[in-house]
C-alpha cells in the first residue's frame, strides 16, 4: 500500500450498499444517489453528511447502481452524462464499479446466489480499488455483506468498525471468494471459520467462512442497533441468533469493544410536511389533523366512520418467526368485540406469510367495518401513522425497529414487547407524572399484547384534554430523540475513540462538541 501523506484530519471511509443521500458538496449528482432497503440507508446518510457538515475527511463507497440513481440512465443528455461519470478520482464518493450493480431495481437480491455475487463483487472492487485510492485510517462496515473488509483492514493496519443491523449470515469458502478477485491468502488468517482449518489450503477447500461472524471478529470495535439488543444476545436471549455470532459479540463486549447505537427514521418521516397526509399537522394541532386523517383513512379502506373509534395500526411485516403478528390473530376478535360499543379499528398495512390468517378471520366473523387488512403501500402506511391513535408492534426480538420511533412523530403511541430496540425507544406512558410515549408489556404472548391494549384503551377513555396534552408532550420529545443528529453523534464518538484524536481541530479539540453546540438537522440537499 503507498505510504500516507501527512494529514491533520483523520480519513474515515464508510462502505454500505444502501444510503439514501449525499451532500452536495461531495461531489457531482449526489442528489440522485439514492438506494434504499432499510434503515441502514438513513443511517449512513446521515452520518455521512454529519462528518461532511463537520469538516472531517468523510469518503464514502457504493455500488454504481445506475438505474436506481439515474432512473434510466441511457435517456440522460451527453452533458448530464458527463456529469454523472465526474465523480473524479479526489472525490469523497467511490461507486464501485461492475455490471452487476448497473441494471439493478432494487438493493439485495431475494435469491441465495446472486446476493452472494453481488456482496463479494462490492467488496472486490472497495479492497482492490477503493481502499487503496482512499488510503483510510478507519473503515466502517456495515453487515455481512462487507464482513470481509474488517479481517483485510487488520491485517493492513487499519482501524474499523463493523455495524451488526441484522444477525442474518451467510456462508462462503475461500475458493469462492477468490474466484470473484479477492485475494483472501492475505488476511485468510483475519476470518472466522465454520471449523477448525489446519492450514490455509485446507481451509481454502474444505472450511466455510462464516461471514457475519468474521466481521465481528475481525473489527476492531462492533456496534449492534440498539443497546438492549446487545445485551440480550450476550445474555443468551433469542435462540434465533447464531451460536458464532453470540460468542463473538460476547468476546466483543467483555473486551469492551461495543457499544448499542439506535437508529433514527428517515427525515421525510415528518408530519407537518408529509404529503401523503389528508392533512399535515403539528404538535399544536395535533388532535385536528389526526381527525382529519383518521376519516379519510376510514373512508378509503370502508371501515367504519366515526372520527372518536380508536384506531390500532400494524405497520411490520407480517413474518410469525419475528414480529409476532400471531398474537393479533389469537385475540383479534375478542378485542374487537369487547370493545364493540367503542367502535375499536384495527388496521393492517403489511404484507408477510400470515396475512391469511386475517384474511380468514375478517371472512368468518365479517368484520370488515372494523378490521382493515391490505398489502403494504408507502402512502398509505404513512397515512395510517396520522390517522392512527396506537401502533402495535409485538416482536419475539428487534435487533433496532423504526416504526415505534415513527409513529410518535404523528401522534401514534406504540405497543410493544419489551425487547430489544422496542424496549429502548418506549417508556411506559405515566399520565399522572407526564412521562413515557407507550405501551410495553413482558410476557410474549397473546395474553401480553391484550393485556397493553387494555391499557391503551384505558389511555384513550381519558378526557380530551388530558390526552391532547400527553400526545403533544410525546410528538416534541419524539422528534427530539429520535433524530439522525443523535445517531451521528454516537458514531463520531465511537470514531474519536478508536482513533485516540478528533476528527477535526476545534477550539474544543472535540468533534462531538462542534456537533452538540450547533451541527443543524441535516436532510437531502442540506
Amino acid at each position: 500500500m503507498p505510504v500516507k501523506t501527512k494529514s491533520t484530519k483523520p480519513r474515515i471511509l464508510i462502505v454500505t450498499p444502501e444510503i439514501t443521500y449525499l451532500p452536495s458538496g461531495m461531489g457531482n449528482m449526489t442528489q440522485r444517489m439514492s438506494a434504499k432497503a432499510g434503515g441502514m440507508a438513513d443511517v449512513s446518510a446521515s452520518l455521512v453528511s454529519a462528518l461532511f457538515e463537520l469538516g472531517a475527511d468523510v469518503h464514502v463507497a457504493l455500488p454504481n447502481y445506475r438505474r436506481m440513481f439515474q432512473g434510466d440512465v441511457f435517456s440522460l443528455h451527453d452533458k448530464e452524462l458527463r456529469k454523472y461519470h465526474e465523480v473524479l478520482p479526489d472525490s469523497h464518493i467511490h461507486l464501485a464499479e461492475d455490471r452487476i450493480f448497473y441494471y439493478r431495481d432494487q438493493v439485495y437480491s431475494n435469491h441465495n446466489e446472486e446476493a452472494m455475487r453481488i456482496a463479494l463483487v462490492f467488496q472486490r472492487e472497495v479492497i482492490n480499488h477503493v481502499v487503496p485510492r482512499v488510503r483510510p485510517d478507519l473503515i466502517h462496515c456495515n453487515d455481512w455483506m462487507t464482513a470481509l473488509i474488517p479481517a483485510m483492514a487488520r491485517r493492513r493496519g487499519i482501524k474499523s468498525l463493523f455495524t451488526v443491523h441484522n444477525i442474518h449470515t451467510r456462508q462462503v469458502s475461500l475458493a469462492q471468494v477468490e474466484e470473484f478477485g479477492i485475494d483472501a491468502a492475505e488476511f485468510w488468517m483475519n476470518l472466522y471459520f465454520c471449523g477448525l482449518p489446519a492450514n490455509y489450503y485446507h481451509a481454502r477447500s474444505q472450511v466455510p467462512v462464516d461471514l457475519l461472524t468474521s466481521g465481528i471478529f475481525a473489527a476492531h470495535y462492533i456496534n449492534t442497533v440498539s443497546p438492549r439488543f446487545l445485551w440480550e444476545i450476550v445474555e443468551g436471549w433469542h435462540s434465533v441468533v447464531p451460536e458464532s455470532v453470540r460468542a463473538e459479540l460476547r468476546n466483543k463486549y467483555f473486551a469492551g469493544c461495543s457499544a448499542g447505537i439506535l437508529n433514527a427514521p428517515d427525515v421525510s418521516y415528518d408530519p407537518t410536511t408529509d404529503d401523503s397526509l389528508a392533512r399535515t399537522f403539528t404538535a399544536e394541532d395535533v388532535m385536528e389533523g389526526k381527525t382529519a386523517n383518521k376519516l379519510a383513512l376510514q373512508r378509503g379502506l370502508q371501515l367504519k366512520v366515526d372520527p372518536d373509534a380508536p384506531i390500532f395500526f400494524w405497520p411490520s411485516r407480517l413474518d410469525p418467526v419475528q414480529k409476532g403478528p400471531q398474537l393479533l390473530t389469537d385475540i383479534l376478535y375478542q378485542i374487537v368485540s369487547e370493545y364493540w360499543e367503542r367502535d375499536l379499528q384495527v388496521v393492517v398495512v403489511a404484507n408477510g406469510p400470515h396475512q391469511a390468517f386475517f384474511d380468514n378471520i375478517l371472512a368468518a366473523f365479517d368484520l370488515h367495518e372494523r378490521v382493515s387488512v391490505v398489502d403494504f403501500d408507502e402512502r398509505l402506511s404513512r397515512l395510517a401513522y396520522a390517522a392512527s391513535d396506537f401502533m402495535l408492534m409485538p416482536s419475539l426480538f428487534e435487533p433496532c425497529g423504526l416504526p415505534q420511533m415513527t409513529a410518535p412523530l404523528y401522534g401514534s403511541l406504540p405497543v410493544v414487547h419489551s425487547t430489544g430496540g422496542l424496549y429502548d425507544t418506549v417508556r411506559p406512558l405515566d399520565v399522572e407524572h407526564s412521562q413515557g410515549n407507550g405501551f410495553r408489556f413482558d410476557h410474549y404472548g397473546a395474553e401480553g399484547l391484550r393485556w397493553a391494549i387494555d391499557q391503551a384503551m384505558e389511555f384513550h377513555a381519558l378526557p380530551a384534554a388530558i390526552r391532547e396534552r400527553e400526545i403533544r408532550r410525546v410528538m416534541i420529545e419524539s422528534a427530539r430523540d429520535f433524530s439522525h443528529k443523535e445517531v451521528a453523534r454516537r458514531y463520531i464518538e465511537i470514531y474519536e475513540q478508536m482513533l485516540e484524536r478528533p476528527l477535526v481541530e476545534t477550539e474544543s479539540g472535540e468533534a462531538i462538541k462542534a456537533i452538540a453546540e450547533g451541527l443543524a438537522e441535516m436532510g437531502p440537499g442540506e
